[in-house]
């Protein structure tokens, strides 16, 4: 079964493509006026196939063309046409060996330099930077602009093939220019690619015994290590959580689910609305539903991460604190073609528990917070949440 993912325009960096043949038969979709409409005039004859019609155009303009161009390049410039026909900017389409990369980086690993990528109206945008990457180490910072990958402007590129640049083989160098608002230059950095595993939740022991819960993306086994962080020892949480969501620009729907089921004792996440019809996933039953939890997110805080806000939100079961969230609600789902490739589309859109969506509106914190004011703001803010909620338990006891 295909792998729903929430990722949407942020995206993780992805392995730079080789162009690759992709599926016989759509060659040339995108060449077709020209073929069908030439100075002959000619109209297939009554019964021929669609397909050989698409297979004779890529062939003609391989052989013919002034300029070469080989087949494998049209059967992608085809795939990419018919994708664009959809409207739908988070449609992608990958060669195999970027897929590979794309799943890798699911499973949490890849070969890059640490950067996760959004885009926005005015261009791409550092969404995140890894921790101990490349990237980190060269003082890149979310919230800066890219500006230039491998010499290539970005403006107007779509973040699969930014991300595609980023990517490369372990040990090599890519130049990579950053705009960062209050310099007047730009940065100009070169950046060592280095295999890396994501390390996407980090547990810290706050005073008061605060346990902050920090998910930097939903890829595989997110859901049971933030379970586990909240099992392992009770007592470090016992003033509460923070579930930090600032700048987790999504990832994988599962895991999404189980991670905010760890605090909800079964009933609906978020409902899944497609062409044929509606589901909902639900939490598992046992969560944890007593602890007081704060949830923190900002204007980077984007699909996946968005459905676990939006539900406890709605469940009454969490405090959102901190600034209006990206607004990416829309279902994307990879398809594998024969040859290891995939197109990824929109297949649906999700809907919150309380019947909300989210694409295009985000959420909305319960408490807000200016979003140009440093993060500490945010956590100072939690914690005054988090010791009222404490407070706001009923005691127990007896006479």
């Amino acid at each position: 079964m295909p792998r729903r993912t929430a990722s949407g325009d942020p995206s993780p960096v992805r392995n730079r493509a080789r162009t690759g043949a992709v599926v016989v038969g759509v060659a040339a979709l995108t060449f077709c006026g020209g073929v069908l409409v030439g100075a002959s005039g000619n109209r297939p004859a009554e019964g021929a196939s669609r397909s050989s019609v698409l297979d004779e155009a890529a062939t003609r303009i391989a052989a013919d063309a002034q300029h070469p161009v080989d087949k494998a390049t049209l059967e992608r410039a085809a795939i990419e046409g018919m994708l664009k026909s959809l409207n739908d900017r988070w449609s992608s389409f990958w060669t195999p060996d970027e897929f590979e990369s794309f799943t890798a980086t699911l499973d949490g690993r890849y070969t890059g330099v640490g950067l996760w990528i959004r885009q926005d109206s005015a261009g791409l945008l550092v969404a995140s930077v890894q921790d101990g990457s490349p990237a980190a180490s060269a003082g890149i910072r979310a919230g800066d602009r890219l500006v230039d990958v491998s010499g290539r402007p970005v403006a107007g590129l779509p973040v699969s093939d930014v991300t595609g640049e980023l990517r490369g083989a372990d040990g090599t160098t890519v130049a990579v220019v950053v705009r960062r608002t209050g310099l007047s230059a730009p940065l100009d950095l070169t950046l060592t690619r280095r295999s890396m595993t994501t390390q996407d939740v980090q547990v810290v022991r706050l005073e008061h015994d605060v346990l902050q819960i920090r998910v930097l993306t939903f890829s595989r086994g997110v859901g049971a290590a933030v379970q586990t962080a909240l099992r392992t020892r009770p007592a470090d949480h016992s003033g509460g959580v923070m579930l930090d969501l600032r700048d987790n620009p999504g990832g994988l729907v599962d895991e999404a689910v189980q991670v905010a089921g760890a605090f909800l004792d079964g009933g609906p996440v978020v409902s899944v609305d497609r062409r044929t019809g509606s589901h909902t996933l639900d939490a598992a039953a046992g969560g944890d539903t007593r602890t007081p939890l704060v949830v923190l997110v900002n204007s980077g805080t984007a699909s996946a991460a968005e459905i676990v806000a939006a539900a406890l939100q709605d469940r009454d079961r969490a405090v959102v604190v901190g600034s209006r969230t990206y607004g990416k609600g829309s279902v994307k789902e990879p398809m594998t073609l024969s040859d290891g490739s995939a197109i990824e589309l929109t297949v649906g859109h999700y809907v919150t528990p309380a019947g909300r969506s989210i694409d295009g509106v985000g959420v909305e914190p319960d408490i807000t917070i200016d979003p140009t004011a440093p993060s500490t703001v945010a956590d100072h803010r939690a914690l005054e949440v988090l010791s009222g909620l404490l407070a706001a338990l009923p005691s127990s006891g007896h006479g």
